[in-house]
């Protein structure tokens, strides 16, 4: 299981998980849907309390990955591969331009 802190304007806004059966949940920090209830990470993600779930990588968060010259250099510099979606997308976008901000966070396993 990976999992990234979701910001909006240095906000934490919400935790996307990929989980170990290879889905996508997007859920909204609770602290977030209250203070910001009509702040939206995207369109396709009103604020919620309900997770979103989807088989393959939302398209927003996919959307904030490089292409081109820069996903291969991302790729090399990061030894990740391209179709790794989830791993490029928490190596890369920290520092995303625009508003939203990907940041990795460790999962510890049970003892």
């Amino acid at each position: 299981m990976r999992k990234g802190i979701v910001k909006y304007n240095n906000i934490v806004a919400g935790h996307l998980t990929e989980e170990d059966n290879g889905e996508y949940m997007f859920v909204y920090d609770d602290e977030y849907v209250k203070t910001y209830p009509n702040q939206f990470v995207t369109f396709d993600l009103p604020v919620s309390k309900r997770p979103y779930r989807s088989k393959t990588l939302f398209p927003f968060f996919d959307g904030l990955i490089p292409e081109g010259w820069l996903l291969n250099i991302a790729a090399e510099s990061w030894k990740i591969n391209k179709n790794d979606r989830m791993g490029l997308l928490l190596a890369c976008c920290q520092n995303a331009i625009g508003a939203v901000s990907v940041h990795p966070i460790t999962i510890e396993a049970d003892a």
